[in-house]
């Protein structure tokens, strides 16, 4: 017998839950964004929770049942980068991690660690960026100043062309300027 799945509503790059009895299930697994009574849904959770068979999207205006193909193309409209945060999002997901969104600065996500979700703020956060995409060092250099002195770690989710989501810790970036050379020093996580 097939589980009874979650009935979301997508309108405009917004995708919400209404039943107030679906929601307990999925906030307590820290998804979503509950306010006014409905469940709001980032891209990114929509998309995983869709391809894990949890929910199903329908277009509120057209009453259409949505394919991930389908939601996927519409939140590329929204975010360019909606491939990209949800392949890293489906990465952290898969490895056990509670995945939240970032708060700017370059920062996709906070990742709070196993069983820590709800006792306590998230430990890491993840910058995701794209092979082949170019990055301001300098951006990089003030997100990793920020984000040390609310003493956490940043985490670089590096995508492949490939859809691979390899991790780094970055934990110092020392920009010394000899003509146009510039020393960056990564360790790998």
């Amino acid at each position: 017998m097939e589980e009874k799945k979650i009935r979301a509503e997508y309108d405009r790059g917004v995708i919400t839950v209404v039943s107030e009895e679906d929601f307990e299930g999925l906030t307590s697994r820290g998804y979503g964004v509950l306010e006014d009574k409905e469940l709001t849904l980032r891209l990114y959770e929509g998309l995983y929770l869709l391809h894990k068979g949890i929910i199903e999207v329908v277009d509120k205006n057209t009453g259409t049942l949505l394919s991930f193909e389908e939601l996927l193309n519409r939140s590329r409209v929204e975010n360019s980068n909606a491939w990209v945060e949800y392949l890293i999002y489906r990465d952290l997901r898969s490895r056990g991690y509670v995945v939240r969104e970032g708060f700017g600065l370059g920062i996709n996500f906070r990742v709070y660690e196993r069983g820590t979700y709800g006792k306590g703020t998230a430990r890491y956060l993840i910058f995701g960026i794209q092979e082949g995409k170019p990055v301001v060092v300098e951006e990089l250099a003030r997100t990793l100043r920020y984000v040390q002195s609310l003493k956490k770690k940043l985490v670089l989710a590096v995508v492949s062309r490939r859809g691979e989501v390899v991790y780094y810790s970055l934990s110092q970036l020392t920009l010394k300027s000899k003509g146009r050379e510039l020393l960056n020093e990564v360790s790998a996580a």
